[in-house]
């Protein structure tokens, strides 16, 4: 730190004008005018639905029934769409996702691929035509009267053309038969199918996009049909369900909606059991695993047909296998009871057993505090193959322990949190309905947010992915050629985890921990899921509301984080240390001649104290004369007086301020990163206590480039640090602190990761 003293009476200055930048159409600060659309009567310019707001109705019959022999479901279904817009239809959208897997679909036709350098039979293989034969088979599309209904196919959309014109407040009714061959997840992916236990022979079925469903028309966009590639995920609109589902009967359904037929389809023990499940805060099996592997042995060849209504939601999907555990507990939320339930196959214990509705229980508390009360009357997670998907009341999770029962510990903590990100989606987007079509952030980058505060509720110190703004840092310093601004569209997202998931879930931790502290933020994100819930929200909408619920100016932050690629990089570039001069002569002078004292001696003074044995002053002292014994910082008759005759010139107050010996450091702040963020400060004391200093990211807003802040501390500051607690993912760190610090090597930071794993510690435990 730089020195320099003032008299009291000098006037610190920072002229801010002088400095600042002109407040151009380019300036951080600017307001997200034309970027959001214009406030009306359907969404207001505080982020509310508007007095005018609508929404579209889409009510269900359908009748489907799984083919055990071959994996495929026939199905029929009857819409009933109801017009709650001010337009006239002559046409109506459906989708038909299923149609991804057909051979000649967009997504196969799009999809960029090259033959390797060495290629391989396996290779070959899997750049010859797929042998799979998905897609719908659309049977037949009629009117209520049985009457064919002109329609065309285009990809992943069909188009109806309606006989009348459906006006505003009217209804239509039609029909759609259907037949399509089930997918097999571990060979193709996919968010539903098949997965094939060659052990048992037994199959397990998760049935997602399974049968032809509505689009969205809003207000927005019209009809959302853009076309299903893979990424971008689904837009819907709410209705009723009332769903039978013919499986072979010594299966298990779990499903979407409440079961209406437990008579027919679920013996009197699974019954009784699930009435105690009902009263209990623990889960209860109402299938046992030694039933579910009696099942497995013993197929049956009948059939049954289970009963399910759902009310109110924007989807419907359902699992079925005689595979199946099946555990069920009570789930009190604000005074009503919901069932939390999991079915699973022996493969999935002892985890699944011991954690999955536990899990289940708990995300439904938390989302249900940061958001609304869960409405629904179950929430379901079935345990699949692959991954995790979401749908109304169920949800399809991964991680599964080893053959011997053991697991890492990132499979525990995998499997708990896909558990809670795709329980938790029951609120983003089944309930809070965004378009994800559209906007993937709106539904995963929320959810990752609200998930990331679930775990740390879960367990102390929950290794969380995703969430901590440290945890982003990588990402943020890779090159702006591979990143896109979060407001990009599902399907042209290149790095999704990272652009949907983390970045937006991170962006809202910061929001809520250091821009408006969590107050003000959780105030304003449950009043988003407040108005929002049942109803189709867009980015300006919550935007708008956590501005307008915070009371807060945040256009610049939605700026920075979703519309740019800039990062976080704020650095100390200088320190200047100010001290004011108390004119005692006591007290600095010592303090001048300590400084003196201090000073290295230059190389050739030190080597003249050995090479030069006497000077010529030594050998003639008459040479001497006041000079040589004058000391200008002894302390005299004279200046002690004359300290005194100031003293007595000031005030009371200035005398006060002057016995205070504060301390002034003027730190100079650069912003490398572009994003211009809150200035997070840690000044560690000579006595080694530390302050943090807050300071809101208007600083930036005359110079966005570089800023001086003065800071006035009663104690001598022995450091400066930035972002102490890594709470802004700065992406640099090692010019964070004045003075500087070294940083771990990448290479250091390898090993010290290195050295805390063990690839499974269960199993020599259990050896």
């Amino acid at each position: 730190m730089k020195k320099s003293f003032f008299a009291l009476g000098l006037l610190l200055s920072l002229a801010g004008s002088s400095m600042a930048q002109e407040n151009t159409d380019k300036s951080k600060f600017r307001q997200l005018g034309q970027e959001l659309p214009t406030p009306n009567v359907y969404r207001t310019a505080s982020g509310a639905p508007g007095h005018e707001y609508w929404q579209q109705r889409a009510d269900y019959n359908i009748k489907v029934e799984l083919n055990d022999n071959n994996q495929s479901v026939t199905g029929s279904e009857t819409i009933t769409y109801t017009n709650l817009s001010p337009d006239v239809l002559t046409y109506l959208w459906v989708q038909l996702d299923q149609n991804i897997y057909d051979k000649k679909s967009m997504t196969n036709l799009t999809q960029t691929n090259r033959i390797p350098q060495n290629p391989t039979f396996e290779a070959a293989e899997a750049l010859a035509e797929q042998t799979f034969d998905g897609g719908y088979k659309i049977k037949a599309v009629k009117d209520a009267n049985g009457k064919p209904l002109h329609h065309v196919i285009n990809y992943t959309m069909m188009r109806i053309d309606l006989p009348q014109p459906l006006k505003p407040k009217q209804s239509v009714k039609f029909s759609i038969d259907w037949f399509n061959n089930i997918n097999d997840q571990r060979k193709t992916g996919g968010r539903g199918g098949y997965e094939y236990f060659p052990e048992d022979g037994n199959y397990e079925y998760q049935m997602a996009q399974w049968f032809p469903r509505m689009a969205v028309y809003d207000d927005v966009n019209g009809w959302q049909h853009k076309q299903f590639l893979g990424t971008g995920e689904f837009a819907l609109p709410f209705g009723d369900y009332n769903v039978s589902i013919t499986v072979p009967s010594d299966h298990i359904v779990a499903s979407t909606g409440e079961l209406q037929n437990a008579n027919q389809v679920m013996t009197s023990t699974q019954r009784n059991r699930m009435a105690q499940a009902m009263k209990s805060n623990k889960p209860v099996l109402i299938v046992t695993q030694a039933e579910a592997e009696q099942a497995e042995k013993n197929k049956a060849k009948g059939k049954k047909t289970w009963v399910y209504s759902a009310k109110n939601v924007r989807d419907f999907a359902w699992a079925s296998s005689r595979k199946f555990i099946w555990d069920a507990m009570n789930v009190n939320v604000a005074g009503k009871n919901t069932l939390a339930m999991s079915y699973y196959p022996k493969e999935g214990n002892p985890l699944w057993g011991q954690y999955s509705t536990e899990v289940v229980a708990h995300t439904l508390k938390v989302y249900s505090r940061f958001t609304i009360d869960y409405p629904y009357p179950v929430a379901i997670s079935v345990h699949g193959a692959v991954g995790g998907m979401e749908y109304p009341m169920i949800s399809f999770n991964g991680g599964r322990p080893e053959a011997d029962g053991t697991y890492t510990e990132r499979t525990k903590y995998g499997m708990i949190s896909v558990i809670i990100h795709e329980v938790g989606h029951n609120f983003f987007p089944m309930i809070i309905n965004s378009d994800e079509r559209q906007w993937t952030w709106m539904d995963e980058g929320l959810n990752t947010f609200v998930q990331y505060l679930a775990e740390q509720e879960w367990q102390r110190d929950y290794p969380s992915r995703r969430g901590e703004p440290r945890n982003m840092v990588e990402y943020m310093k890779m090159d702006k050629s591979m990143q896109q601004p979060i407001m990009t569209n599902s399907e042209s997202i290149t790095q999704l985890g990272n652009n949907a998931y983390g970045k937006p879930a991170t962006a809202l931790n910061i929001l809520r921990e250091t821009v408006l502290g969590r107050e003000l933020f959780d105030y304003a994100f449950k009043e988003y899921a407040r108005r929002w819930a049942f109803k189709h929200p867009m980015p300006a909408d919550f935007f708008r509301t956590m501005e307008d619920a915070s009371g807060t100016d945040l256009d610049w932050f939605w700026r920075g984080w979703f519309y740019t690629t800039d990062h976080v990089d704020q650095a100390i570039s200088s320190v200047r240390w100010y001290s004011i001069d108390s004119q005692n002569p006591d007290v600095e002078n010592a303090r001048r001649r300590s400084e003196i004292n201090a000073e290295p001696k230059s190389l050739s003074q030190q080597r003249n104290l050995q090479s030069i044995e006497k000077t010529l002053v030594d050998v003639k002292p008459e040479l001497n004369d006041f000079y040589n014994t004058y000391d200008p910082l002894a302390v005299t008759e004279q200046s002690r007086a004359k300290y005194q005759k100031y003293l007595q010139s000031l005030t009371p107050e200035e005398r006060a301020f002057l016995e205070k010996g504060l301390n002034f450091y003027e730190v100079g702040i650069r912003n490398h990163g572009g994003l211009v963020m809150p200035v997070v400060m840690q000044m560690t004391f000579e006595d080694g206590s530390t302050e943090i200093v807050r300071i809101p990211a208007e600083i930036w807003r005359y110079n966005e480039q570089e800023v001086t802040k003065v800071f006035v501390t009663e104690k001598p500051v022995v450091s400066f640090m930035l972002d102490p607690f890594q709470e802004t993912a700065d992406i640099q760190m090692d010019n964070n602190a004045y003075p500087q610090r070294a940083q771990p090597s990448r290479f250091e930071l390898f090993k010290q990761r290195q050295r805390g794993i063990t690839p499974n510690p269960m199993q020599p435990q259990r050896q």
